[in-house]
């Protein structure tokens, strides 16, 4: 590893599983100093486990991000003993079940909303708040190659990932000036929990439209995450960065 994050301190939300995990893994690995949080104490842990067992430095906070004084809370959790948040990346979200817009559950949009919108909203509302102060940081936003294009079947779903999009865009704007890179990363179809419960016969469908003809590893997600914190992309912000095996091309 390179080491590149060393003496760094990052925050990831929904870092109980998937990419958050992933992500986590791969900054504590490049020598930041990781606090993942998420509604799970026990996946948390697992994940602080596995950073440790891989010789990183991590921590975790329970914290739902749709909630503000818990949100709030979380990342002043990540800033203590070094007082600084150099690297944020909000991951938390949902995605629901495949149903067609004259079907979709009110509930399950209202959910959507809440997690993937009010969630990365609230997430950025305080990470910026401590990296304005600091004059630095960067900003990754998990959000999903079907906020770029229509995916049948997920209305809800594309709507609440195109608002990550242009909220990555507009804070992007605002916070340049102070010396804050903002992101969004745009995955494809990616193995994590999130697709568990997908029908196979969907899951297949989704799968062979990635032209790539698989779906991503977390780690390869993880990796982008890893490429837009770095000094690598230090000329990069208020991109969508495609991830996708091809899929959004048009």
């Amino acid at each position: 590893m390179t080491q590149q994050f060393a003496g760094k301190t990052a925050f990831v939300t929904g870092g109980g599983s998937g990419i958050g995990r992933a992500s986590a893994l791969a900054l504590a690995g490049d020598g930041a100093l990781v606090t993942v949080a998420g509604r799970t104490a026990e996946t948390l842990k697992e994940t602080v486990r596995l950073v440790q067992a891989a010789g990183g430095s991590a921590r975790y906070v329970v914290a739902d991000v749709t909630d503000e004084a818990q949100i709030e809370h979380a990342v002043q959790d990540a800033t203590a003993g070094t007082g600084r948040l150099d690297i944020a990346l909000n991951n938390a979200g949902y995605d629901g079940e495949y149903q067609l817009t004259k079907d979709y559950s009110t509930d399950m949009l209202d959910r959507m909303i809440a997690l993937n919108v009010r969630g990365m909203f609230l997430s950025m509302k305080y990470e910026l708040r401590h990296m304005s102060a600091q004059g630095c940081g960067v900003i990754v936003n998990m959000a999903s190659g079907a906020g770029l294009v229509g995916v049948p079947g997920f209305s809800g779903y594309t709507a609440t990932k195109a608002a990550e999009i242009a909220m990555t865009k507009s804070s992007a704007l605002e916070a340049a000036a102070q010396g804050i890179r903002i992101n969004a990363v745009c995955p494809g179809l990616v193995d994590t929990p999130m697709i568990a419960d997908l029908d196979e016969d969907i899951r297949a469908s989704l799968s062979a439209s990635h032209p790539l003809g698989r779906i991503a590893r977390p780690e390869e997600i993880a990796d982008a995450v890893v490429f837009l914190a770095s000094d690598k992309s230090s000329f990069i912000t208020g991109i969508a960065l495609t991830v996708d095996g091809g899929y959004s091309v048009p």
